[in-house]
């Protein structure tokens, strides 16, 4: 198998340098119009779980495999969440998060919770994510965008991976 690495200056080559030596096949772009160009390159390098770079002016971008980075994510961010029945239902909730749920069922109340961690997650986006007691909350936004309501299922009630 042969892998095509770019190197466009050498700070390049010496970040993708691992300890012990050896090179890690990367690919890297000094600008977005040289990723456009190599786009398929790009997202092949993202998809096989190689480093994949852009940089535009000061910024360095990495493109990320969504599946690699959501396995990543849950397990860096344990849900927390608490079932508890209640009143004749079930509510959740994640102590440190102004997100709850309530449902007649388990299945309802979780359900629910899926329902108010993506509204969570909208609000982070618009207007939570400067704020201080949220800012730090990015994984979770991104573990959130990225899962479809089964993925946040399996999170929620600790089956993710």
């Amino acid at each position: 198998m042969t892998y095509l690495t770019y190197f466009n200056s050498w700070e390049t080559l010496v970040a993708t340098i691992a300890p012990g030596g050896h090179v890690v096949p990367a690919v890297h772009y000094d600008s977005y119009t040289d990723a456009r160009a190599h786009l398929k390159d790009l997202l092949d390098a993202a998809e096989k779980g190689r480093v994949a770079t852009i940089r535009r002016d000061l910024a360095t971008t990495a493109v990320v495999d969504v599946e690699r980075l959501l396995h990543f994510l849950a397990s860096l961010i344990p849900s927390r969440a608490k079932v508890v029945p209640e009143a004749g239902g079930w509510s959740v909730f994640i102590p440190g998060l102004p997100v709850a749920a309530d449902g007649g069922t388990f299945d309802e109340a979780v359900a629910e919770m899926i329902d108010a961690l993506r509204e969570y997650a909208d609000d982070w986006q618009d207007h939570l994510l400067g704020a201080p007691n949220h800012r730090e909350n990015w994984g979770l936004v991104q573990l959130i965008g990225l899962s479809d309501d089964e993925q946040l299922r399996g999170w929620i009630v600790g089956s993710a991976r």
